[in-house]
């Protein structure tokens, strides 16, 4: 997906690479209301603002997928500015949520803040923003609570950083698991089909049938 881009026809979607982890904050709105979700606002939340008002969107959620600092360092920050409610991940990453400004100061990240959710997220969850659904899967093992946000009708999942573009998400943190990353992801990622496309945490995304045939984390997995 390019810097900006449209999902389908019914959603619009603009990537901001967001802090030295250059990691995806995703702009997502519905076009025909104009609703808007920003998904891991990691930092670098004037950037965030500034492309909500070059996209002339509302936004009313934000929605993260694990706890990591680079994916939620501005989550604080921007619920305050936006005045919108945050949800996810699941309350497995709790820890790491307490540990913001810790893991913040080992980054360099100053300004970050520790904050829980206003809603916490579990396996067969489903969130919306205008009329676009998504359905929620519980997928540790990068960390214990990450999740991913899947929209069926536009074959289009947001994976954070469980799957890559040919690799998979790291596993030398605390709470990581690699064998519990690839059972998240052989029975919960490619059972949606080879024809869903994503969007990750880093990097160009893909689609689940590129990362079946050439992933090789994955080549052989069912």
């Amino acid at each position: 997906m390019s810097n900006e881009t449209e999902t389908k026809a019914a959603a619009g979607a603009v990537i901001i690479p967001v802090t030295l982890f250059q990691q995806n904050c995703m702009l997502l709105w519905d076009e025909a209301t104009r609703q808007a979700v920003v998904i891991d606002p990691g930092g670098d939340v004037a950037e965030i603002l500034a492309a909500i008002a070059k996209a002339d969107v509302k936004v009313e959620q934000i929605w993260l997928t694990h706890g990591h600092i680079d994916h939620v360092g501005g989550a604080a920050e921007l619920r305050d500015a936006l005045q919108v409610p945050i949800t996810g991940p699941h309350i497995a990453d709790k820890f790491l949520l307490d540990l913001v400004v810790e893991s913040g100061a080992k980054y360099g990240m100053a300004g970050v803040r520790n904050f829980v959710p206003d809603h916490w997220l579990e396996e067969g969850d489903r969130v919306s923003i205008g009329g676009l659904d998504f359905d929620i899967l519980h997928c540790p093992g990068h960390s214990p609570g990450s999740v991913v946000y899947y929209n069926k009708a536009m074959k289009f999942v947001h994976v954070g950083d469980v799957l890559f573009a040919g690799s998979v998400g790291r596993t030398d943190f605390p709470g990581c698991s690699h064998e519990q990353l690839i059972q998240s992801i052989t029975t919960k990622l490619l059972p949606l089909g080879d024809d869903v496309g994503f969007i990750c945490g880093h990097g160009p995304g893909s689609s689940i049938g590129q990362e079946r045939l050439t992933n090789p984390f994955l080549t052989g997995a069912a």
